[in-house]
């Protein structure tokens, strides 16, 4: 009967998609865990990058573990992901609410507010570097004291300057999201709580903050998981500085594996940060994920 009507039965569409799925899992295959399962080998070995890989066991983590910069490294990385997080989910979350309006010049400004994410890093950071430099930059053009302090020479505005750059780069991306998340809300909510009197603050913490909460369960995990991997903004725009007080764990990779020749300890740094994102991603899925998947079903 299907084959007459031309519709596939939901057991001929079952054996499709796994064929559909096929091209997806080489690419992943190939791109992904193959490189992992490289970069995990590598790091029982000793190599400058150039010469012969040799088999050195555990030396190459003996190195990193015990390197007192190691804590360092994953605390300012975890700082950089909890105050970004902060910084990000309520901004992006009021101005994907602002853009899910029905005004027409709001599709304009989001079209506007989309540019920084369409800019290469290293482009932005070369831009605020200039833009922060005390002696040439905004401060000393417009003459204004308050903008011409050492923005990148002081550990704690240092790294405030990397925050807000990456918050000022990637809050367009989240505030699509949540744009999108918003627009899927259904209006007879919000008819509903109007004719009960409720405003707009009421309506908003009461439908529309309930109904983003697996929005919001996404949103974080990509914040979360994407701030584990910021290296080409922080190397361009503070080079780890001062001192170590923007020394992120991918950073730390980079310095060690290409700077100082150490492939070793740098795959065991890329494993770590692997691990910490897997973490991560897992506990996130788990604040909201099975009630995720349940909702999903219901719906099918």
């Amino acid at each position: 009967m299907s084959a007459l009507t031309g519709h596939s039965s939901p057991r001929e569409a079952r054996g499709i998609l796994p064929w559909l799925a096929a091209p997806a899992l080489v690419v992943f295959v190939g791109f992904a865990v193959i490189p992992l399962i490289g970069v995990f080998a590598l790091s029982f070995t000793t190599w400058d990058g150039i010469g012969t890989i040799r088999l050195s066991g555990l030396t190459s983590w003996r190195k990193v573990l015990t390197n007192p910069g190691l804590p360092h490294a994953l605390w300012v990385t975890f700082l950089v992901m909890v105050v970004s997080w902060a910084v990000q989910t309520p901004l992006s979350l009021l101005l994907g609410a602002f853009l899910a309006g029905r005004q027409r010049y709001r599709a304009v400004l989001g079209v506007v507010y989309f540019i920084p994410l369409m800019l290469s890093s290293a482009a932005i950071a070369i831009a605020y570097k200039a833009l922060l430099d005390p002696n040439f930059g905004l401060g000393a053009g417009l003459n204004i004291h308050a903008l011409s302090k050492d923005w990148l020479g002081r550990p704690g505005l240092a790294f405030g300057v990397v925050v807000f750059v990456v918050s000022w780069q990637f809050i367009p991306f989240h505030s699509l999201i949540y744009q999108g998340g918003i627009q899927q809300i259904p209006q007879s909510l919000y008819e509903a709580a109007q004719l009960d009197g409720a405003g707009r603050i009421r309506q908003f913490f009461s439908i529309t903050l309930p109904q983003l909460k697996y929005t919001v369960i996404t949103s974080s995990t990509l914040m979360v998981v994407g701030s584990l991997t910021f290296f080409d903004l922080i190397f361009v725009l503070t080079e780890g500085g001062p001192g170590d007080a923007t020394r992120v764990l991918a950073l730390d990779m980079y310095k060690r594996g290409f700077q100082a020749s150490l492939m070793g300890p740098a795959s065991a740094i890329a494993v770590i940060l692997v691990l910490l994102g897997l973490s991560l991603a897992l506990l996130l899925r788990r604040l909201g994920g099975r009630d995720a998947g349940a909702s999903q079903l219901e719906g099918v």
